[in-house]
């Protein structure tokens, strides 16, 4: 599809079309057969049911924590590294759309986005994220604060947790400035510049450099007759967008990266330089009496991954903005389905951030 004169192209699962060695694997196997072939660097196919995959990615999970008992946020992401490793090279082969084992789940996003191919070979994990996605963009997400659901496309970060929407929303009722327009940087979903229009601003500008934030948010503004309303721009930060704008709305991840991010977690991990070249962009597009507003968390302090807000860093380097006000919300606590340790939960705030340039009133 074409965005503001540029073509874009979806982002989609790397398909194996080359030949490869792969250690076969069925139900009536022993899973430690293809577990020792994983750990030794091999691929292993999946070749009867859907549901022999499940029952070896849950052996290789029982495997891995053995040894990854480390029950600290660090130590479970060391797991999760480890895991997501050794699970990718569990295959399963598609032909004509469909995958190739019994009783296995019906999954359009195959046929959309691997038009051209017949046959080829993806993860295990990948596929059960296409399937998720398929189940999420027909069935769609209800977001309490619009009272409707959203279509997420494929690869397109949506929130599962609602505070920060919602302390944005009651922010909202109480904004008194200009509403003629409005930027949303990673524009993601499109929640909180669907929010932005239900409190009555004019004009939406979003950008997003996941091509598949939007495609999927182009689908969702037709469907919905927004397109007067909405003009979005692909690419990193502000992109090519020339206006300035009275309000300019940011939600970044909220943990800082460790190694290069990939996928959906470019949403929830940060690289060092973001903030700063954020802030330096910022100030170019902001009408002298506009106002930034981040929603961000505490979630890296309590988990120890750094010791002072990123926002509090580049406030207190960069001297041409300041900060107006700072609004926290408690987080839920965490369900109690969740089979990851989440006492740190219990101290974690959601964090509304409203800044100025310096100097103005």
């Amino acid at each position: 599809m074409t965005i503001s004169g540029n073509r874009i192209k979806a982002d989609r699962p790397e398909p194996i079309i080359s030949n490869i060695d792969v250690v076969p694997y069925k139900k009536r196997m022993d899973p430690q057969v293809a577990i020792d072939a994983l750990l030794d660097g091999y691929h292993v196919l999946i070749i009867d049911y859907y549901s022999s995959g499940l029952i070896l990615l849950n052996e290789l999970k029982k495997k891995l924590k053995s040894s990854y008992s480390d029950e600290s946020f660090q130590g479970q992401r060391e797991f999760r590294s480890k895991f997501r490793e050794l699970s990718n090279r569990i295959l399963l082969k598609i032909n004509n759309s469909k995958l190739n084992v019994r009783k296995a789940p019906e999954i359009g996003w195959l046929k959309i986005l691997y038009p051209e191919l017949t046959e080829f070979l993806l993860s295990f994990p990948q596929i059960q994220g296409l399937n998720s996605s398929w189940q999420w963009y027909l069935k769609g997400i209800y977001i309490p604060v619009l009272k409707r659901k959203i279509h997420p496309w494929f690869g397109t970060y949506f929130p599962t947790r609602f505070e920060h929407i919602e302390l944005f929303d009651e922010w909202l009722k109480k904004y008194q400035g200009e509403k003629s327009s409005a930027i949303d940087i990673g524009i993601g979903s499109g929640i909180l510049s669907f929010q932005m229009l239900k409190h009555g601003f004019k004009k939406i500008y979003g950008t997003d450099f996941n091509p598949n934030a939007i495609i999927g948010l182009n689908e969702q503004i037709e469907r919905n007759k927004l397109q007067s309303k909405t003009e979005l721009f692909y690419g990193d930060l502000f992109s090519e967008i020339t206006q300035k704008s009275e309000l300019i709305v940011f939600n970044p991840p909220w943990l800082p990266a460790s190694y290069d991010s990939e996928g959906l977690d470019k949403a929830i991990y940060y690289d060092k330089d973001l903030f700063p070249r954020f802030f330096e962009n910022a100030q170019k597009h902001l009408k002298p009496n506009g106002r930034l507003v981040i929603l961000f968390s505490n979630l890296a302090q309590l988990t120890n991954l750094c010791n002072v807000s990123p926002i509090e860093e580049e406030l207190a380097r960069n001297t041409q903005f300041q900060k107006e006000h700072f609004i926290q919300k408690e987080v839920r606590p965490a369900s109690k389905n969740t089979h990851r340790n989440q006492s740190w939960r219990s101290s974690e705030k959601v964090e509304l951030w409203i800044i100025k340039l310096a100097g103005k009133a």
